[in-house]
């Protein structure tokens, strides 16, 4: 499902710190997650938005993709979830796209406003991936869970992967500050990459987002937002 390894380290990101503790990217001037929950927005937006855990329960397999991995913490979220209610021997695929990696201590200061997940946090560190461009596979045989991080441009992790996933997160940052990662092109190779019950889901509802999904196949609707939205995407 992963893509291959590709030359030339990735470029950092610019990063910045709120005074609650979340990273904020000063190039596109938005923040990685929300200060009203990091947590609960991931569970309210994404895995709610995805129709998670019911989607995944009694499959032996499930696959999900990501774009924009940041601090990693949708993967984590996930990741306490699938460990609670997967079926027996169960796995879950979890595929995630970061074209700005960070660090591994930039990824602890962040995670560190959650210490409900803290135990998950230190395994996931313990193997954060290194800043080089391509796919790096982290492998939690106990729990059934393998998460592949590939640091390349979007389009082309995209156009490098093959499979058929259940799910996708999409998690770039504000699309008028990041107009690349919510593109046409990217939203008709996720539709090529996904199962035929494939769901998606993103904060944003900004029309070119609703176009580019709905142009793509995929059936768009709003929903109840997060704290400080008011709308959410479900597709």
């Amino acid at each position: 499902m992963a893509h291959g390894s590709m030359s030339r380290l990735p470029p950092r990101p610019d990063l910045a710190w709120t005074p609650d503790g979340a990273p904020r990217s000063v190039t596109c001037d938005d923040v990685y997650f929300s200060r009203d929950g990091g947590l609960e927005e991931t569970r309210a937006v994404f895995l709610a938005g995805c129709g998670l855990p019911e989607r995944w329960a009694g499959r032996a397999r499930f696959a999900i993709g990501e774009l924009g991995f940041g601090a990693g913490l949708n993967a984590l979220a996930t990741w306490e979830m699938w460990r609670r209610t997967r079926a027996p021997g169960a796995v879950l695929h979890y595929v995630s796209i970061e074209g700005f990696p960070l660090e591994r201590d930039e990824a602890a200061r962040a995670h560190a406003a959650f210490p409900e997940i803290a135990a998950l946090s230190a395994r996931l560190l313990d193997q954060w991936p290194v800043r080089a461009r391509g796919a790096q596979r982290l492998w939690f045989v106990e729990d059934g869970f393998t998460l592949t991080v590939i640091h390349a441009d979007a389009q082309v992790a995209l156009d490098g992967m093959t499979g058929a996933f259940d799910a996708w997160f999409l998690d770039g940052f504000a699309p008028a500050r990041n107009e690349a990662m919510w593109s046409a092109s990217l939203m008709q190779r996720i539709a090529a990459l996904s199962a035929p019950d494939a769901r998606a889901a993103t904060y944003s509802v900004a029309g070119a987002v609703r176009r580019a999904l709905a142009d793509a196949g995929f059936a768009v609707e709003k929903a109840q937002g997060f704290p400080r939205k008011r709308e959410r995407l479900e597709a």
